[in-house]
């Protein structure tokens, strides 16, 4: 009898080239042009998404190594055998809070946006809760379904920024992106931590390893998804000033919203795309937001074996909103998100690059 690849609860290297570009694709698309340009004050930041699209690459290969190394085991099983069982539970219950945290972050990110672009007059605390309840329902399924889903987001996502980057054409002025190389170096290294920041979230790895099939093509898909939001980020940047100019860029809020809301189809059969550009956003900032609280379950679920998921998602759901709600402007929100992004360094980079260094090393004493 011929085996039915999604009847069971393992992935494919092609979930997981999905599963991180649709991760990192998020709020980096819709705020990094404003956040390089305030440093770089110039085209060069581009420069800085580069810089820190190799960083990213860097240790999302090095990452990669480590969970290929332990097939079918997360982060608290890997830390377990190489730093003990102590460790290894202090470290997860960390990682599950940051991931608590995020979750927060992207619902209240996804309501702060929606009350400016599509629900003018809805209070913020509705919003954030009724997205919360969605994310509810995607995570009270299982881990694999969530990352299938990923499959259908993805395509529509790309479809739609190169729908938006194909429509603005007629307004892109070449002038706008001089001068080239003006930047200081130091402002362009110093931008390319908010491109870092940009493009966290392959992490999530660390946990989803327990259902890929294909341990050692982790590397290969997981760069691949992180490539393709790369490409992304520089097309959405350049794109962006060559129609607003490095002043506007600088001083607009979602400046990637605004260039949605200067398209303009012929006909008039579309009278306002930024409302179907943030409709379509919204997949995928469920889908970011989703997994994010699917790895926190996954987390506590790994250290507390008879612990039920849902009764996990009734304890934690109020958590996560509280935490969402607690910036109380644009500025503490963008404080957060900075937070969250340093804890996702540590996550993300650090720990993957101390543990395979470990593992190297225990390795290297066994084979002497």
């Amino acid at each position: 009898m011929k085996h039915f690849e999604y009847g069971d609860r393992e992935v494919g290297t092609l979930e997981v080239f999905a599963s991180v570009a649709n991760m990192v694709i998020g709020f980096g698309v819709l705020m990094l042009p404003r956040s390089i340009v305030e440093i770089t004050k110039s085209v060069d930041g581009w420069i800085s998404i580069v810089i820190g699209g190799a960083c990213a690459l860097t240790f999302t290969w090095i990452l990669s190594k480590l969970i290929s190394r332990f097939p079918k085991q997360n982060v608290y099983s890997i830390a377990a055998v190489l730093l003990g069982r102590p460790a290894a539970v202090f470290v997860t219950l960390l990682f599950a809070l940051y991931m608590l945290l995020f979750t927060g972050y992207e619902t209240r990110g996804v309501a702060t946006i929606s009350r400016i672009y599509l629900f003018d007059r809805t209070p913020i605390e509705v919003i954030s809760l009724v997205f919360l309840l969605v994310l509810v329902y995607g995570v009270a399924g299982p881990s694999a379904a969530l990352l299938r889903l990923n499959l259908i987001f993805l395509p529509i996502v790309v479809l739609l920024l190169t729908a938006l980057i194909l429509m603005n054409i007629g307004f892109f002025e070449f002038r706008n992106l001089k001068p080239f190389f003006a930047a200081d170096w130091r402002d362009v290294l110093y931008a390319s931590k908010e491109s870092v920041f940009s493009f966290m979230g392959f992490d999530i790895l660390l946990f989803y390893n327990a259902f890929i099939n294909r341990p050692l093509k982790i590397a290969k898909a997981a760069s691949l998804g992180l490539l393709l939001p790369f490409f992304l980020y520089l097309l959405v940047f350049v794109f962006t000033i060559g129609v607003f100019g490095v002043d506007v860029t600088g001083s607009v809020l979602y400046p990637t919203a605004e260039l949605a809301k200067e398209v303009q189809v012929p006909g008039g059969f579309f009278e306002r795309f930024e409302s179907i550009f943030f409709s379509v956003w919204v997949m995928t900032l469920f889908s970011t937001a989703a997994m994010a609280f699917d790895v926190s379950l996954l987390a506590l679920e790994s250290v507390f074996k008879k612990a039920n998921r849902f009764t996990l998602i009734l304890w934690l759901t109020p958590v996560i909103y509280l935490a969402g709600m607690q910036p109380q402007n644009l500025l503490e929100i963008r404080i957060f998100g900075e937070w969250i992004s340093y804890a996702g360094i540590g996550f993300g980079m650090v720990v993957p690059t101390l543990l395979l260094l470990l593992s190297l090393l225990r390795r290297r004493k066994k084979s002497a």
